[in-house]
């Protein structure tokens, strides 16, 4: 169990306790000036070998990601976790709600570490599930939730995916919110989209051909979110008042100014960024898609990329004979991704080597069960 103030600490953030947490490294972290650490990465992960797996997101440090099995995005990472039912140990090397959906889809008997209990998302813990369940009381009584569909976002907590399920909705990733939002309207006149007001936003204008008007922002911090009654019934979108705090950072001054410098730059983003940001780019997809787009781009071709920095720098690297740019002048990581460097990877692995089992993230059977019909209605979307 974590210290009392850490759970308050959790708690303040809005983060919803339906996991549980393991003991954090206080006191036994190596320093980052560790000469050794690499070396004892190396045999950590080799006094480890098939009995673990290392998971690392996109946004991942490179130092972590060089000891990563398998990259990618958040959802391929637990397939991939959920596809290995031989690895006892799954550390993964990401945010705290990405942990979940691992634990969710995995066996009983595998064990999901996250390295560093405070690398939570933003995002995620924007929507609490105590304020997502006022909200659809509030549906309830207006006599729309029977006509109204959940979707959230895979980047949420076990507990809204879970409420999802419940209640007839389910997950989406930014690949295929298109799909899910389109199969949800196949369900009701509503949809109430959790936690990225932006990605549904976007993909209700742009991909469905509804309007701007048609969207409203449930606001959990007012009454009846903000809104009056009427705009609650006559909306067919309800948004979720929450964003991505590296992605609602870019601008359409961004893009302007990146156009002004660079002659002929391709400006590439990702679908959580705000609406005249979507609008005004050449490209949009998610984080698999920004990577596949700059793969098959042509060398000496331009690019100004609207996502989180590693991976744009890891992308510039890679293909050094295209120009690639970030979007915004202004440095930004994700500061919670950030939290999973180095010494915590080989703290949680040479602890877990010694045979102590620490971070574990584990979700209630109740919440997993619900979370995991609302994951099943995503996989079976046509």
């Amino acid at each position: 169990m974590t210290s009392p103030l850490t759970d308050l600490l959790l708690m303040g953030r809005g983060r919803d306790l339906a996991s549980e947490r393991g003991v954090s490294c206080d006191g036994e972290l190596p320093p980052a000036s560790d000469p050794h650490l690499v070396e004892r990465a190396h045999a950590a992960r080799k006094a480890l070998g098939s009995r673990a797996m290392i998971l690392g997101h996109h946004y991942q440090r490179d130092e972590v990601i060089d000891f990563a099995d398998i990259t990618g995005d958040s959802f391929k990472l637990a397939q991939a976790a959920a596809s290995n039912p031989e690895a006892e140990l799954i550390i993964f090397c990401g945010v705290h709600f990405m942990a979940e959906s691992a634990d969710i889809l995995t066996t009983d008997d595998q064990k999901v570490i996250l390295p560093d209990l405070a690398a939570g998302c933003s995002m995620a813990d924007m929507a609490a599930a105590n304020q997502v369940h006022a909200a659809w009381a509030v549906f309830e009584k207006l006599g729309i939730a029977a006509r109204t569909t959940p979707i959230t976002y895979m980047n949420s907590t076990a507990a809204i995916k879970a409420f999802t399920g419940e209640h007839g909705g389910a997950v989406c990733t930014s690949s295929n919110a298109e799909r899910a939002m389109s199969w949800a309207f196949e369900q009701g006149e509503k949809i109430f989209f959790l936690p990225d007001q932006h990605l549904g936003r976007n993909t209700a204008v742009l991909k469905l051909g509804l309007t701007l008007e048609d969207c409203v922002l449930w606001n959990p911090w007012k009454p009846n979110g903000g809104l009056s009654d009427q705009q609650l019934l006559d909306a067919k979108v309800i948004l979720w008042r929450g964003h991505c705090s590296v992605h609602g950072r870019f601008s359409l001054e961004n893009i302007n100014d990146v156009r002004a410098r660079v002659s002929d730059v391709n400006v590439l983003v990702h679908p959580e960024c705000q609406h005249e940001v979507v609008s005004h780019a050449d490209f949009v997809g998610s984080t698999e898609f920004i990577i596949r787009t700059i793969e098959k781009s042509a060398p000496g071709s331009k690019w100004a990329i609207g996502t989180e920095l590693n991976l744009v720098q890891r992308l510039a690297r890679t293909y050094n004979d295209r120009e690639i740019l970030f979007l915004d002048k202004t440095v930004c990581y994700c500061s919670t991704m950030n939290r999973i460097d180095l010494p915590h990877l080989v703290w949680a692995m040479e602890t877990l080597a010694a045979g102590r089992l620490v971070n574990e993230i584990r979700v209630d059977p109740a919440t997993t069960h619900h979370a995991r019909v609302a994951l099943d209605r995503m996989l079976a979307l046509p």
